[in-house]
């Protein structure tokens, strides 16, 4: 997957697209995946990298959702779990099985939410992970011993997904593309074309180069998630706006502060979301908060107040508690949640999708999460076939292995979420072993994995392999930034650029990683 390739092939490409498709988030990457796997020809376009927004700011969990069932949203767990089970099958080299715990403190809460876990696992039916069962306070320690044992009268387990967001999206750009999609990230839709009224394309800048692109297609998707409404007004400058903005907060904290394999799982916080801490690439993530906001940006920042919030119910539940000086990484995503009539509480605004054809045909997907990316894709490409006049096709990838898949992960010894390129990764190696080399002391990556974003996963700023191809700013704000002139240097030469671009490349990402700092 390269990008001057894509850029040669979107300029030779002479016949009407069926779909173009504004965003390269989940829901985007999804729909070209679905689209090029019917047979249509499809093209997604992404103003800045893939999953940069929300998509790749997530709890990390793929998961039917404790809260839904609670407020009795039985059809949105249904098609959660469903999915959850899919996408383990898909690509089991990104997504496993994770227990979490549900400790008790109240006399009540073990029937209360034994019984719950048991629904749980009876909607997930056959592709269920596991059965749930209460547990001791001494079979809950065993687990998670820094646990606050005091007033602990026991747990229950249960079992859900967990998988790295970012590089499922980078995953699923190369699957678009394995199926003939074309994908390029950096490509800014600045306007929309219409003939007789009819959204018929889109202009386009490439960031990069700044040519300008006029691109017709017989349907233009926009699936932009909390940019929804920018590309509606563009549609419509009177249209109504759909989307209600909330931010989400994580904290990453050392592995000292939940040792052990399982997660805690809090059902109900003082704001009414679920509170997290889970094991992931070594770290806990501690999470998450739900705050309305007004103002949406590619790169949200934690608010204070977000902050304490998890800092103070962390420490209700840990012997160890954190402190902002414990915080490795702090990161914020904006939820594109579809307004609600009825409630002012984000906590509450429901998590379903809501597709949205305009007048000119223009066809919106927003909403929903992660878990089902995929179900929102085939609701949007059934639809989008409609307003195209398009032959109907039926959908293949319930059953479509992405890019990456392998039979048994536990045969990949290095590089296990790379699944079957782990090999042609190892084999660059081989051939240069100065790539093996570790891009900082605390953090868990090669200089040969930077190579690898560039060559093969259209990686073009130090950010786009440090915050997503790898991780590394999510693991350790601190650790990345030390890392990026290694990084740069590193990828100029892939890239054929001058010291001036590695300078200003250095810049820009620490610029960006201070905000992941607390001090």
């Amino acid at each position: 997957m390269n990008r001057d390739t894509m850029i040669e092939q979107l300029k030779s490409h002479e016949s009407l697209w069926d779909f173009i498709i504004i965003g390269g988030g989940a829901t985007g990457l999804g729909s070209a995946v679905e689209a090029a796997a019917r047979g249509y020809s499809a093209l997604l376009l992404e103003q800045g990298d893939f999953a940069q927004g929300t998509s790749s700011r997530s709890t990390k969990l793929i998961h039917g959702g404790v809260r839904y069932l609670q407020q009795g949203n039985i059809s949105l767990v249904l098609e959660a779990l469903h999915e959850r089970g899919l996408l383990i099958k898909n690509a089991p080299h990104l997504v496993h099985n994770q227990s979490f715990i549900v400790p008790n403190y109240e006399w009540w809460e073990g029937p209360f939410y034994g019984i719950g876990m048991k629904l749980y696992d009876m909607l997930a039916g056959k592709l269920g992970l596991g059965p749930s069962k209460w547990l001791s306070k001494e079979e809950v320690l065993e687990h998670i011993p820094t646990l606050e044992p005091a007033g602990l009268c026991g747990g229950v387990i249960y079992y859900d997904g967990q998988f790295d967001d970012a590089r499922l999206a980078v995953n699923l750009a190369q699957t678009a593309v394995d199926q003939g999609a074309l994908v390029i990230n950096y490509m800014k839709v600045t306007d929309l074309l219409k003939s007789n009224n009819f959204c018929c394309g889109v202009i386009a800048k490439d960031m990069e180069s700044a040519e300008e692109y006029k691109i017709n297609a017989r349907a233009v998707i926009n699936a932009t998630g909390v940019f929804t409404d920018s590309v509606r007004h563009i549609d419509d400058p009177d249209c109504n706006e759909i989307i209600a903005p909330s931010q989400g907060v994580h904290l990453i904290l050392d592995k000292s502060f939940l040792p052990g394999q399982s997660a805690i799982m809090v059902p109900h916080t003082d704001d009414g979301r679920v509170l997290f801490a889970v094991p992931w690439r070594d770290r806990i993530i501690v999470g998450t908060t739900d705050t309305p906001i007004k103002e949406i940006s590619l790169e949200p920042h934690p608010l204070d107040e977000e902050i304490d919030f998890l800092l103070t119910h962390a420490a209700r539940y840990l012997t160890k508690d954190p402190t902002a000086s414990d915080v490795l990484s702090v990161f914020a995503g904006i939820r594109p949640l579809v307004k609600s009539m009825e409630s002012e509480n984000t906590a509450e605004l429901s998590r379903d999708h809501s597709l949205i054809i305009s007048p000119s045909g223009l066809i919106s997907i927003t909403g929903g999460k992660w878990t089902t990316y995929r179900r929102m894709a085939e609701d949007t490409i059934n639809q989008a076939a409609i307003i195209a006049g398009l032959d109907e096709r039926a959908c293949p990838t319930k059953n479509l292995r992405i890019h990456g898949w392998i039979k048994n992960v536990n045969t990949i010894n290095s590089y296990p979420s790379y699944g079957s390129d782990s090999f042609a990764l190892q084999k660059m190696i081989e051939d240069k072993p100065e790539l093996k080399q570790p891009i900082h002391p605390n953090l868990p990556y090669t200089f040969a994995e930077i190579t690898w974003a560039v060559r093969h996963e259209m990686a073009c700023t130090v950010e786009d392999v440090l915050a997503r191809r790898t991780r590394a700013l999510i693991l350790d704000a601190k650790a990345s930034i030390e890392s990026a002139p290694a990084t740069a240097k590193i990828m100029a030469k892939e890239l054929r650029r001058n010291r001036k671009w590695q300078k200003k490349q250095i810049e820009s990402f620490t610029k960006t990683a201070k905000g992941y700092l607390l001090y």
